[in-house]
């Protein structure tokens, strides 16, 4: 996964700009020696974590934001070209499901995926309304201190997802606690309806 976080901040910020975020975040090895393809757990949570505070220190808060929500955006289609076959979400049958059911199994699905293939544990609940994305042990703001919710890469991939998802369609979908901020665990929230 940190290959694949990895590969998305290049297409937003560039070779060179991505070089810069590594060597301010002390991850100058990673540039010649990026993580493999495989699925072991090499890349630390706080290796990812100091490269998310790079970027909004660097490119500044509102831009870091920004890039960061772009990011995990790009991080979606090399994740669904790594893990969808796998997950089944990539099946005819999946796409064809109504959009409720593809919300609320694709969220299913996108979880196990992170708890499966990574340290980080993500743990949902649903209302009338909304999916709830608890991340209890997160990797984009692990050991950081902030004033709000900083984890846009997470929002950045669940606003793809839920885009790709539903053929084109927008969600609302923000990040209301932050263990950055103090909170228990970080929460993102999903509106079920979409916003077009």
């Amino acid at each position: 996964m940190g290959r694949i976080i990895l590969q998305a901040m290049e297409d937003v910020i560039g070779h060179s700009g991505l070089n810069t975020i590594l060597n301010l975040a002390g991850s100058s090895d990673v540039i010649e020696n990026p993580p493999p393809v495989n699925f072991d757990r090499q890349f630390s949570f706080d290796r990812l974590s100091r490269i998310m505070a790079c970027t909004e220190s660097y490119f500044g808060p509102r831009a870091g934001r920004g890039l960061a929500l772009i990011s995990g955006r790009a991080c979606f289609k090399y994740g669904l070209r790594e893990y969808g076959p796998m997950s089944g979400v990539s099946d005819m049958a999946f796409r064809l499901l109504p959009l409720y059911t593809k919300l609320k199994k694709g969220s299913e699905i996108f979880a196990e995926v992170f708890n499966k293939f990574s340290d980080q544990e993500v743990r949902l609940e649903e209302t009338d309304d909304k999916i709830l994305w608890h991340i209890e042990r997160c990797p984009i703001c692990w050991q950081r201190k902030t004033e709000h919710p900083t984890c846009h890469l997470a929002v950045g991939i669940l606003q793809e997802a839920l885009y790709w998802m539903s053929g084109g369609k927008s969600f609302q979908i923000e990040e209301t606690a932050c263990i950055a901020q103090g909170d228990p665990v970080c929460t993102i929230e999903i509106h079920k309806l979409p916003l077009s």
